[in-house]
């Protein structure tokens, strides 16, 4: 029989721990007992298991509150889907809460038992939401990249969920082959017509349903953070009234998509439409409310998942 590395037997002790706390409804003195360990080992091995995301948590129960500003959001702004998550008031991070909430309207849709394609965009807050997906057996859909999953330097796109995404669910995958942003539009429209692109151009307009992160402008935007853009060519973007991108199509604060040299090199599948597929973007913070105002303005999208916070501030513009 194989040996089991120390690493390996560590891991599993901490999922046999968590699982005896959260599903089994264990006290740690009582996981103690049944494992033969000390009340200590056995509190240390449950946060062992929170902190290697052993342990999945979601809330089922919807608060009140949120379920009105959802409410307000698809009133105000014309929506199929709304979902608003508690805020954290001392929390920093831009995915707590809507990556779970994400996860779990992705979940929903791959649960269909009639074949669907279902397009994702990129970026930070979709990847959490892609490690939240529980394994599952998805055969019959389709998963399509709106978005190129090679970098500046010509590496792998770090937050293409693209593959992990099919990894998780075991569907079939269709990632774009490209540069987030061409060199030049000439160069752009030489790769859009590959045949192995074009299909995937053809399959992105077909999703039913397409989950995008939305992403703030200027030097500190996930545009120029991750290489795609010069501080310069960013600075002269807001300057000239842009307000957010969705898979690299930058926008003005009316949602329209601007005529100009970026938007002319972006290799991204366009945004599918509204008016045949749900068109979720996920995204909270203050950072980002410009942003998200004019996707919804423009309808862009036709769906959102924010938080308490960033709610409020979008029925208040």
């Amino acid at each position: 029989m194989a040996k089991r590395s120390d690493t390996q037997g560590r891991l599993d002790d901490a999922a046999r721990a968590g699982w005896l706390y959260y599903v089994a409804g264990r006290t740690q003195d009582e996981i103690a007992a049944a494992m033969g360990i000390s009340r200590q080992s056995a509190q240390r091995l449950v946060s062992l298991a929170v902190a290697e995301r052993l342990i999945k948590v979601r809330l089922d129960h919807p608060i009140a509150a949120c379920l009105e500003l959802a409410e307000r959001l698809k009133e105000k702004y014309g929506l199929r889907h709304a979902e608003v998550v508690p805020s954290d008031p001392s929390g920093s991070s831009s995915t707590t809460g809507i990556a779970e909430a994400a996860a779990a309207e992705i979940e929903r849709w791959l649960r269909r038992p009639e074949p669907i394609v279902l397009a994702v965009g990129t970026g930070r807050t979709l990847k959490a939401a892609v490690d939240q997906l529980p394994p599952m057996e998805c055969p019959q859909h389709r998963i399509v990249s709106l978005t190129g999953n090679i970098g500046p330097d010509g590496s792998a796109a770090f937050y293409n969920v693209i593959f992990s995404m099919a990894d998780a669910i075991k569907a079939r995958h269709f990632p774009m082959p490209l540069p987030v942003l061409c060199s030049s539009a000439e160069e752009r429209e030489t790769l859009h017509d590959q045949a192995l692109v074009r299909s995937t151009l053809a399959l992105g307009a077909e999703a039913a349903a397409t989950f995008v992160g939305i992403g703030e402008l200027g030097v500190e935007g996930p545009l120029c953070v991750d290489g795609f853009l010069g501080r310069e060519e960013m600075q002269s973007l807001v300057e000239s009234g842009a307000a957010g991108e969705i898979c690299g199509w930058v926008y003005d604060q009316q949602g329209r998509l601007l005529e100009n040299a970026v938007n002319e090199r972006v290799a991204s599948v366009p945004i599918p439409s509204r008016y045949t597929s749900a068109v979720i973007g996920i995204a909270k913070g203050q950072r980002k409310i410009k942003a998200i105002a004019a996707a919804l303005r423009g309808k862009l999208i036709n769906g959102i998942i924010t938080d308490e916070a960033s709610a409020e501030q979008l029925l208040r513009l």
